[in-house]
């Protein structure tokens, strides 16, 4: 949506909404009006609204979106008790959680009622990279790992020096591949692939050719390559396969799981012949 469509979502919700108005209609009013939201209306989401389900039947929030399939970089939860109508349940709302309605982050709501009781679930969806961007991924998280080994840091208790860069493999890039495909295919995150296989096994058998040493990072949950080696950085073990100036190549993959539970996978490869 471009931002002239989305200022003109926000205005048709200003005025008088009827009385039968859904409460998220009432509350994008509120947001706009009364909490001095500038980020556009907040769009109602029907997988946003089954995970509102969700809570309002006992889960937890953490639970509901797993369950659900739902996917978002922020998400929170807001509850309500008393108010019978839509109208005034969103002026509690407004009352009490204004900063929270007002944070552009959120750009998705679902909602739930029972009786007095109605749960907000606010969200800012999460825009999966496409599979298509496979070479520029890794091309932009090679740069980072690079910048990164090009400064001493600690990793956990342990002291690196800098490192020189790393080389992309094509080999060690398909083993990488393969494996976030396999880790997306089932779910499961793991060094050890549903075949039983190792780092070492993957590399091996992707053509690298003889190695001294091997190495693997993965991820998941990372939407972009920042997230994914900043992760790896605050991870010691990580960490130290980053900064091990014995590494001399490295490919990277990730693969997309859009209704599970992480959305993302993401594998590098290090090894030196």
């Amino acid at each position: 949506m471009t931002r002239a469509a989305a200022w003109l979502c926000a205005a048709a919700v200003l005025g008088a909404a009827p009385a039968y108005a859904r409460l998220s209609s009432w509350i994008n009013r509120d947001r706009m009006i009364d909490c001095g939201a500038r980020s556009g209306a907040l769009h109602e989401d029907r997988r946003v609204r089954a995970v509102a389900a969700r809570v309002a039947a006992g889960e937890s929030l953490r639970v509901a979106m797993r369950e659900s399939g739902y996917i978002a970089q922020q998400a929170t939860l807001l509850h309500v008790s008393g108010p019978r109508s839509n109208r005034r349940t969103a002026r509690e709302l407004a009352r009490g959680a204004c900063t929270v309605l007002a944070r552009a982050a959120y750009r998705r709501i679902g909602t739930a009622r029972r009786g007095r009781q109605a749960w907000i679930v606010l969200a800012s969806a999460v825009a999966l990279p496409a599979a298509g961007k496979d070479g520029r991924f890794a091309r932009e998280t090679l740069a980072l790992v690079n910048a990164a080994r090009a400064s001493p840091r600690f990793c956990g208790g342990a002291a690196f020096g800098a490192a020189p860069p790393l080389h992309f493999d094509a080999a060690l890039a398909a083993a990488a591949l393969a494996h976030s495909r396999d880790m997306a295919a089932h779910r499961r995150f793991s060094h050890r692939g549903s075949d039983g296989s190792t780092p070492t096994t993957r590399v091996r058998r992707s053509g690298y050719g003889r190695y001294r040493r091997v190495g693997e990072n993965i991820a998941a949950g990372a939407m972009t390559p920042a997230e994914a080696v900043r992760g790896w950085l605050a991870s010691p073990g990580h960490c130290r396969n980053i900064m091990d100036r014995h590494f001399h190549d490295t490919g990277i993959g990730f693969a997309l799981d859009p209704m599970g539970p992480y959305g993302i996978y993401w594998t590098e490869d290090f090894a030196a012949r």
